[in-house]
């Protein structure tokens, strides 16, 4: 089994939405068509292959330039664990390196903020910034 990690071009609802729910994202694979228009206004999206077979991906807003913001992350939870969420994650940091701010927003879960220190993100407070947001 060989990992390919390549621009994801085509928007596939067949392997797209089967991600998202392997994960548990309900208010994305439960609102079809908000998510195909999110990635057709997308900065950067990449896909994880193993074998044909989507397996991860990661999806960036933003303009490229002044800010990234990293939207999804997304491994199916039998090949989590596999360094395939790292691999993603350093290949948008690689494509992403001229950018002034790159953000993400995650959940406050000990693995999960253990993750993303591992591949080099700060947590905006130890920066001495507030994030504020509305859902």
């Amino acid at each position: 089994m060989k990992l390919v990690i390549q621009e994801y071009k085509t928007y596939r609802e067949e392997e797209i939405l089967p991600l998202y729910k392997s994960v548990g994202w309900s208010s994305y694979y439960e609102c079809p068509e908000m998510l195909k228009r999110a990635y057709a206004a997308s900065y950067c999206i990449l896909a994880a292959y193993e074998d044909n077979r989507l397996v991860g991906v990661i999806r960036a807003v933003g303009d490229g330039a002044s800010v990234v913001f990293v939207q999804d992350l997304l491994v199916l939870p039998e090949y989590q664990r596999k360094g395939i969420g790292t691999k993603l994650m350093q290949e948008l940091l690689r494509r992403c390196e001229g950018v002034y701010q790159f953000h993400l927003m995650t959940d406050d879960q000990p693995k999960t903020v253990q993750f993303y220190r591992s591949v080099g993100l700060t947590e905006a407070d130890a920066l001495g910034v507030k994030t504020f947001t509305k859902l």
